[in-house]
């Protein structure tokens, strides 16, 4: 696999953690426990997997600027200058939420859930559409 084939591979790693996030709320909604923890467990491996992966192909692979034109860039750029500062606070509010659940203090856990929860699947999925729209749509993004 070469640095420019990572953009897709941490995109499926995001995606498959947004499934799991989503499971895992179902899960919980259900009373069944086990399987939020497992399915939550699973998300925080992936968006591990993801935040790595990207990393690394930023690291090597430098800038990259949006190709697209017209009314496609302030709609990219509105959803990308949401998206940065989000993702940057979902880690600390990833281990805000799982630190208290380790500790079992649950009461704890279930308020902080509250807001990350939203903010992670945002980031998920606003992370899908930033690669869509610079690498799919209108890319493949321009280096440099």
């Amino acid at each position: 696999m070469t640095v420019t084939e990572l953009p897709r591979l941490y995109t499926i790693f995001n995606g498959c953690a947004l499934l799991h996030i989503i499971l895992g709320l179902v899960m919980i909604k259900l009373g069944q426990k086990k399987a939020h923890i497992a399915s939550m467990g699973i998300a925080l491996l992936f968006s591990t997997a993801f935040l790595g992966c990207y990393l690394y192909y930023h690291y090597h692979a430098g800038h990259v600027r949006f190709a697209g034109t017209g009314l496609s860039r302030p709609v990219y750029f509105a959803i990308l200058f949401t998206h940065i500062p989000l993702a940057i606070l979902t880690v600390p509010l990833i281990l805000m939420t799982v630190i208290p659940a380790l500790r079992q203090r649950f009461d704890r856990h279930k308020s902080v859930a509250k807001w990350t929860v939203p903010v992670w699947l945002y980031v998920s999925v606003t992370g899908i559409i930033v690669y869509l729209m610079c690498y799919v749509w209108f890319g493949p993004p321009i280096r440099g």
